[in-house]
């Protein structure tokens, strides 16, 4: 009975429940140090959230550049071989510019930040903590929740919204370039087009979307570095860990609000 697979499901359901409660605890003590701190006289840590906007953002703005401009250019190419059969290949550009909008430019944007950032915040937090930092900074009175997981969930709240805008943007272009090049339309037409296609749910439904992406990495990313135990070898793990659960639990919530905004019964 010790390896029978009720068992291990068990033992399974047992360590994901427990995972998913330190995790809500972390994000119930980040709640309170944003919302309930500042109105108790402790410090607004502006500067430091500054910071995490600034490498969060604009030090990801080169790969989420390139990879949503291939990604506009990818998917005009594939739907305009799909609809010219058909006699309709000015729909290119409200495929493109819905696609991109609703669903690529977050998602991917999304996958790129958690793989590059989130992964470096449960680096550092994870060498800290098998360092034994962060003990010394709760010795020197110094609140480790604050300190160091408030500004780096804060900064990706704000910088995966805008670095989704952005990719929104670029990756609209890049269907542009191909329509124009390739398929002879107008410039000027296919943005047109574009503009025509979206809807202000759209470019909402994006933000939401990727401020949501961002409290998943931040948070995961802040938790997995904080459970570090052990040598130097568990930091890589911890690494690795916050990249997969970032993205699977990505692409969860994404289907929740996709279902949220445009299921309509």
């Amino acid at each position: 009975m010790t390896g029978s697979p009720l068992r291990r499901f068990g033992v399974a359901s047992q360590h994901l429940l427990a995972d998913v409660g330190r995790h809500y605890l972390l994000a119930t003590k980040v709640a309170e140090r944003v919302f309930v701190g500042p109105w108790r006289g402790e410090r607004v840590r502006l500067k430091e959230t500054l910071v995490e906007v600034y490498r969060a953002g604009n030090e990801s703005l080169p790969l989420v550049a390139l990879i949503s401009v291939l990604v506009g250019m990818i998917l005009a190419m594939q739907s305009a071989y799909q609809l010219q059969q058909m006699g309709a290949e000015r729909l290119v550009a409200q495929l493109v510019a819905v696609s991109v909008t609703r669903e690529l430019a977050p998602l991917l944007t999304a996958i790129l930040v958690a793989g590059r950032v989130g992964s470096a915040i449960a680096a550092e937090l994870g060498t800290m903590k098998v360092s034994q930092e962060i003990d010394a900074l709760t010795v020197m009175g110094i609140d480790p929740i604050g300190a160091l997981v408030v500004p780096r969930l804060l900064g990706l709240m704000v910088a995966v919204p805008c670095l989704t805008l952005f990719a929104d943007l670029v990756g609209i272009l890049g269907g542009c370039g191909v329509a124009t090049f390739l398929l002879g339309q107008s410039a000027s037409g296919y943005l047109m087009d574009s503009v025509h296609a979206l809807q202000l749910e759209d470019l909402w439904g994006s933000v939401l979307k990727a401020f949501t992406f961002g409290c998943i990495i931040g948070l995961v990313g802040c938790h997995q570095g904080l459970e570090t135990r052990g040598g130097s070898g568990e930091v890589g793990r911890s690494t690795t860990g916050s990249v997969v659960r970032s993205i699977v639990l990505i692409i969860v919530a994404d289907l929740f609000v996709t279902a949220l905004l445009y299921v309509r019964h």
